[in-house]
């Protein structure tokens, strides 16, 4: 992960209840349009691999497009089996147009 906040994507690339795999140097993560608020989260389900990407966005809740498991994008909290672990939220901050994901606190 980069020591400091890196260009992820911009606004125009995420509408509001959609997400979307990104790379950033050579990791992933899934950045998440929910209601206008960006998240980003790692990219595979803590349970099994499965892109998060790929889940469908519940209002602040992301399931895992495998097995179901549901996730808190704003604390990435595991609410449901199968998942017990919680994924890494990792801070977001827009500057002018551009998305940009910093290192988890």
């Amino acid at each position: 992960m980069p020591e400091d906040f890196v260009k992820a994507a911009e606004i125009g690339d995420l509408a509001p209840g959609e997400t979307k795999l990104v790379r950033i140097e050579d990791e992933y993560f899934t950045l998440v349009n929910s209601d206008g608020t960006y998240h980003a989260l790692d990219a595979e389900c803590s349970h099994a691999f499965a892109l998060m990407s790929y889940g469908q966005l519940h209002g602040d809740e992301l399931m895992c497009p495998l097995h179901g498991a549901m996730f808190d994008v704003k604390t990435g909290d595991a609410l449901s089996a199968p998942a017990t672990k919680p994924l890494t939220v990792y801070p977001v901050k827009i500057e002018g147009n551009d998305i940009l994901i910093g290192p988890p606190d």
